[in-house]
């Protein structure tokens, strides 16, 4: 997924209200409040001096002129924090059979209802093959080594997803959790049982009720956010 602007670095004074942001643009010193395209808590993503990348728009039915895209890591590394991007990136994953699980399903449907109210984000189909039912979940906390985490604040919805995922089961198709990290720094993915106790919970148990659950890393540069290679999930949640 390439990025519609070029991105323009810029210098982090603040995140706050979890959707606005105030940066210093690096060459001008202007400062501009910016679109934090992230509900989340964004630990380890939000100090201030941290250089990030935004991408200037001049939509007129937009607020602001400016959308928050990426964070600058140690060693050239890069963290998303558009948390609308991961779907696109997976999009592009399935489509290009890259998700070696689900590469012969011939179908992609993206945001189809299903469960309580809610839409899967996407349903895959096949001759041959059970529907496979496959949610997306943004990731990029890191705390230790190079572990991914997720989620980095309680998800009661994710928590529903995970329930709604089981039923699918249930009903004989196929449910797939895919974790998308969204930052070049990680090669393998855990949950972070003690941010989210009842996530932990609901993910042990979806698991053994026969929800998949498979992980992806993202190449991550100034021009856009590219889907990656498959990394290993800790087997051991460890629920509190």
């Amino acid at each position: 997924m390439e990025f519609a602007t070029p991105l323009i670095p810029a210098r982090l004074v603040r995140r706050y209200n979890r959707f606005l942001s105030d940066m210093i643009i690096e060459e001008t010193g202007q400062e501009v409040r910016a679109h934090c395209p992230n509900p989340g808590a964004m630990l380890g993503l939000k100090d201030p001096g941290m250089r990030c990348w935004l991408e200037p728009n001049d939509d007129p039915k937009k607020k602001l002129d400016y959308g928050w895209r990426l964070a600058e890591l140690e060693e050239g590394h890069m963290a998303g924090i558009d948390t609308s991007i991961p779907n696109r990136v997976v999009g592009e994953g399935l489509r290009a059979g890259k998700v070696a699980s689900l590469s012969h399903y011939t179908t992609i449907r993206p945001e189809v209802k299903y469960g309580t109210n809610s839409r899967v984000d996407f349903l895959l189909t096949g001759e041959g093959l059970p529907d496979a039912y496959v949610e997306v979940k943004n990731v990029h906390l890191r705390r230790d080594s190079d572990w991914a985490e997720f989620p980095d604040c309680v998800t009661t919805r994710g928590a529903k997803h995970l329930a709604e995922l089981t039923e699918m089961v249930a009903q004989g198709h196929r449910a797939v959790m895919l974790f998308l990290i969204q930052r070049t720094d990680c090669g393998r993915f855990k949950l972070a049982a003690d941010l989210d106790p009842a996530y932990a919970r609901a993910f042990d148990a979806a698991r053994a009720a026969g929800v998949e659950a498979i992980c992806y890393g993202t190449d991550i540069t100034v021009n856009g956010v590219f889907f990656g290679q498959e990394l290993p999930v800790d087997p051991n949640t460890q629920a509190l």
